[in-house]
C-alpha cells in the first residue's frame, strides 16, 4: 500500500535491558496492535563502529562509554516499521526517553525506569528514519508486501 508516494520508515531497537527482561513480544505487539507494518527484523550484536554512527550526537558526552557497553551487552533486536506517519506514532508508542516520567501505556511508561536501559530506541524524525534504517538494513532485508488489514486501520482517503 502506498500513501500518497510516501511511505514513512522508523527504526526500533529492542535494547538489551529488554532482551534480557523478555519483553521483545510485548514491544512488537505493541506495534502489530496499532496497526504499523513491519518490514524488517534482525537480532544483531552491535559493535563500536555501528554505535559511534548511531549515536554520533552523543559521542562526545561523559556517559558515552557506559551507554556504549550496555548496547553491546546482549544482543538487540532491530525492526523496521512502515506506515502513514509512523515516525510520530511508533514516538507516541515508546514515550518520552526519561522512562520513570513516561506516560503510563507507553512502552517506556509500563517496562523501564531509566534513561538508557528504556527498552527501545526508535528513530526522532523522518530523515533520521531513512538513515538509521540504512545503518541497521542492507535494502534485501527490507520486505515490501500488501497488508490486508489496511482496509481495516487506514480511512479510504488516507490509503
Amino acid at each position: 500500500m502506498q500513501f500518497d508516494g510516501v511511505n514513512e520508515k522508523s527504526l526500533v531497537l529492542v535494547k538489551p535491558d529488554a532482551i534480557q527482561r523478555g519483553l521483545i513480544g510485548q514491544v512488537v505487539s505493541r506495534f502489530e496492535r496499532k496497526g504499523l507494518k513491519l518490514v524488517g527484523m534482525k537480532m544483531m550484536g552491535l559493535d563500536d563502529e555501528i554505535l559511534t554512527a548511531h549515536y554520533s550526537h552523543l559521542a562526545d558526552k561523559p556517559f558515552f562509554p557506559s551507554l556504549a557497553k550496555f548496547m553491546k551487552s546482549s544482543p538487540v533486536i532491530a525492526m523496521c516499521w512502515e506506515g502513514l506517519e509512523v515516525v510520530n506514532a511508533v514516538r507516541e508508542l515508546c514515550g518520552i526517553t526519561k522512562a520513570r516520567e513516561a506516560e503510563a501505556g507507553s512502552i517506556r511508561g509500563d517496562f523501564a525506569m531509566s534513561v538508557s536501559c528504556n527498552v527501545v530506541h526508535a528513530s526522532d524524525s523522518v530523515e533520521n528514519g531513512e538513515i538509521e534504517v540504512g545503518r541497521f538494513f542492507e535494502d534485501d532485508e527490507i520486505h515490501s508486501y500488501k497488508k490486508s488489514e489496511y482496509e481495516h486501520v487506514y480511512a479510504e482517503d488516507e490509503k
